[in-house]
C-alpha cells in the first residue's frame, strides 16, 4: 500500500499476471515518455538544410554561408541572374602560413648564425636548437612520486576545507 495525498493506492506486484501488466504499462509509459522528450531535442538540434551542410545566417547584404564540412564562409547576395556566393577571405588561414613562413626563416637564420659559429640573440641555446632528434623526455619515477604527493596534500586540504565548511553550516541557526 502506497499513501498518497489522502489516498489510498494497492499495487499488486506478485500476483502474477497482474503484475507482468502493471510491469508492461509502466515500461511503455517510460518508453512513450522518453521518445516524447527526444523528438524535441531532435528537432532542435537538426540544421537548416535537409543534408545539414550548409548554415545560413542573414546579413544586411544577403545570407552569410557556413560550410558545414570545409568551414569555408561564402556571402550569399541577390543579383540580376538570381542569388551569387562568393568566398570570404579566410584570415586565419593566411596568418598561419604567415607564421609558418616567419617560423621557417627564423630557423633558417639560426641555422646560419650557428654554422658561422656566432651566437644565438634571445638566449636561444645552440644544443636545443639544431637537434633533429628530439624526442619526448618523459619524467623520472622520483618526479611522479613528488607530484603524485603534491596532488594528494591538494586533494587532502581540499577535502578538509570542504568538511569543515559542512560542519560550519550545520551548526549555524
Amino acid at each position: 500500500m502506497i499513501a498518497g495525498q489522502g489516498q489510498a493506492l494497492d499495487l499488486k506486484w506478485d500476483n502474477g499476471a497482474q503484475g507482468e501488466t502493471a510491469m508492461i504499462r509502466i515500461g511503455l509509459v517510460v518508453v512513450a515518455l522518453a521518445c516524447s522528450l527526444a523528438a524535441p531535442v531532435q528537432a532542435q538540434s537538426a540544421p537548416d538544410t535537409a543534408d545539414g551542410r550548409f548554415t545560413f545566417h542573414r546579413t544586411d547584404d544577403g545570407f552569410l554561408r557556413l560550410d558545414g564540412r570545409s568551414g569555408q564562409v561564402s556571402l550569399c547576395q541577390r543579383r540580376s541572374a538570381g542569388w551569387e556566393c562568393q568566398a570570404v577571405p579566410d584570415e586565419r588561414a593566411a596568418l598561419e602560413g604567415e607564421i609558418a613562413r616567419l617560423q621557417s626563416d627564423n630557423a633558417n637564420l639560426k641555422r646560419e648564425l650557428l654554422s658561422r659559429n656566432l651566437p644565438l640573440p634571445g638566449g636561444v641555446k645552440p644544443e636545443a636548437f639544431g637537434r633533429s632528434d628530439d624526442r619526448l623526455q618523459l619524467p623520472s619515477d622520483a618526479e611522479l612520486n613528488r607530484a603524485m604527493a603534491f596532488v594528494e596534500k591538494v586533494w587532502k586540504r581540499m577535502v578538509e576545507m570542504i568538511v569543515t565548511t559542512q560542519k560550519d553550516m550545520m551548526n549555524k541557526p
